[in-house]
């Protein structure tokens, strides 16, 4: 009797001993990452498309209750990247998965070679379709970004068009014979002078009138100079 109740007594902590514990799900934890990237990729110029690497078969990890994904630090949502699933409770756990984030847009090319200090005609320009995560993060998506502009460097036909690699065009020399304009409540008053530097539209440059009075104003493409009082 006494080996009966033994076996009784002991019986539920060798149940309890030989259960199993539950097993997050790989399809979960891929879900929560790929969520967590298509709401980290909203509003990127394009088409997203998002593939997350599955896990190792082998990986064994606790049932999780909430499941967190994130990016670690000095990571991005662009391109070859990764992503990390956190579990906090009951087990803490963090696994991070490998994930490809592509993003199918248009931006300009060059369509002709264009020549360094040259002004880019947007008859020169072309529109084309690609992977923006492989061009540089600068790359240009408006053609109008591009038109007017000045080509820093020489580029050959068919070069993706960069920002860093245009500069705004000079709307006022140095020395250049300038009109300033002031336009008020139906009034407008000019004047000439001459500019103290060069400047691009919309910066503010200085001219000297006949007085010797000098004047600050917002240099214009065409080469005016608005003063504001």
């Amino acid at each position: 009797m006494k080996a009966l109740w033994l076996v009784l007594w002991l019986f539920p902590a060798l149940c309890f001993a030989d259960a199993p514990v539950a097993k997050q799900d790989h399809a979960s934890i891929l879900r929560s990452a790929e969520q967590f990237l298509h709401v980290q990729s909203e509003g990127l110029p394009g088409q997203v498309k998002i593939h997350v690497d599955a896990l190792d078969q082998q990986a064994s990890l606790a049932q999780c209750n909430a499941l967190q994904a994130f990016i670690p630090a000095g990571g991005r949502v662009w391109g070859r990247t990764t992503v990390g699933v956190r579990c906090t409770s009951p087990s803490p756990w963090v696994v991070y998965l490998q994930a490809n984030v592509s993003v199918m847009g248009s931006y300009v090319v060059s369509t002709v070679p264009l020549a360094q200090g040259q002004i880019i005609n947007i008859n020169q320009l072309g529109v084309v379709s690609g992977d923006l995560t492989q061009l540089p993060p600068s790359i240009i998506t408006d053609i109008h970004q591009a038109a007017g502009r000045v080509v820093a460097f020489s580029l050959p036909a068919g070069s993706p068009l960069r920002a860093d690699a245009l500069r705004t065009q000079i709307a006022i020399q140095q020395g250049q014979n300038v009109k300033l304009i002031s336009n008020g409540n139906g009034f407008q008053i000019s004047a000439e002078g001459r500019a103290i530097a060069s400047a691009m539209a919309g910066q503010i440059v200085q001219v000297r009138v006949g007085s010797g009075q000098i004047i600050s104003g917002i240099a214009q493409a065409d080469g005016v100079v608005k003063v504001s009082y």
